[in-house]
C-alpha cells in the first residue's frame, strides 16, 4: 500500500475539524510537511471519488463532500490505491512441477485462497470504520486535536 492512503486519511481527518472550510492542498501538506504536488495528486484522486469536493480561486481548497460518518477507511484506500486486490495470483503454480495449463489455479491454489480469505476479512473491517470512528478516537486522546489542526491550517503555510 502506498504512502499516499496514510496521507489522504489524515488530510480527510484534518478536513474533517476544519468544519467545510477549504483547505488549500499546501496547507494540508505543510501540516505534516509533505511534498505539496503529490500530496494534491492523492486530494484529486479522493476527489474523483466524491469523498472531497475541491473549489479553485482564491478562497479555494479541499472540504469533505460527505459527513465523517459516511466516509469508510475503505472508500479512502480504495480512492488512492483502486479496486484492485492487494494480492493478485499469478498462478505461477502452471510452472511448476505438475503444473497444469487447464487449471485455474486461483481456484485451486490454497496459497491464493488464504490470500484471498485474508484480503476479504481486510477489507471488511475497513468497510466498517468510518472516518468518525477515527475522528472520535483521536479526540477521546487527544482533546486538543481538533483545535490544533484548525489552528494550523487556518494560518499561512511555510
Amino acid at each position: 500500500m502506498s504512502e499516499g492512503v496514510e496521507w489522504a486519511l489524515h488530510s480527510c481527518l484534518n478536513l474533517a475539524w476544519a468544519e467545510q472550510q477549504a483547505v488549500p492542498a499546501r496547507k494540508l501538506a505543510a501540516f505534516y510537511d509533505l511534498p505539496p504536488a503529490y500530496l494534491n495528486r492523492q486530494l484529486q484522486a479522493l476527489a474523483r471519488a466524491g469523498i472531497v469536493t475541491s473549489t479553485s480561486g482564491p478562497r479555494g481548497g479541499f472540504r469533505l463532500a460527505r459527513s465523517p460518518e459516511q466516509i469508510t477507511l475503505l472508500d479512502v484506500v480504495v480512492a488512492i490505491e483502486g479496486e484492485q486486490d492487494a494480492f493478485r495470483c499469478q498462478q505461477i503454480m502452471r510452472d511448476g512441477p505438475g503444473g497444469r495449463s487447464d487449471v485455474d489455479y486461483r481456484k485451486h491454489c490454497l496459497v491464493s485462497q488464504a490470500m484471498r480469505r485474508a484480503e476479504l476479512a481486510w477489507r471488511r473491517e475497513l468497510a466498517t470504520q468510518t472516518l468518525a470512528d477515527i475522528k472520535d478516537s483521536v479526540e477521546s486522546r487527544h482533546p486538543d486535536a481538533p483545535r490544533v489542526a484548525r489552528n494550523q491550517l487556518d494560518t499561512p503555510a511555510r
